[in-house]
């Protein structure tokens, strides 16, 4: 019997994000890791990645992209102190 695990799989963009759909809709991160075989810091990097946050004025972002934000805030507050 080959061990699954020492050879790395490729998912497509879209089953990644059906991943993380489910776990917006409920289902905890060790669950998709039984049910699915998928490593679960794997399932976390895809929720990182691709989960979404709504604002109330209707604008959506990525989380990535809120990080990306918070990075450049902090370095603009640290250049605004010098």
């Amino acid at each position: 019997m080959v061990d699954k695990r020492k050879f790395p799989r490729k998912f497509n963009e879209d089953f990644k994000k059906s991943i993380v759909q489910l776990y917006e809709n409920g289902k905890s991160q060790n669950a998709l890791e039984n049910k699915s075989g998928i490593a679960l810091s794997s399932i976390a990097r895809w929720v990182k990645q691709y989960s979404e946050v709504k604002f109330d004025h209707g604008k959506i972002l990525k989380v990535r992209q809120i990080k990306k934000f918070q990075k450049r805030n902090a370095q603009l507050e640290e250049v605004n102190l010098i």
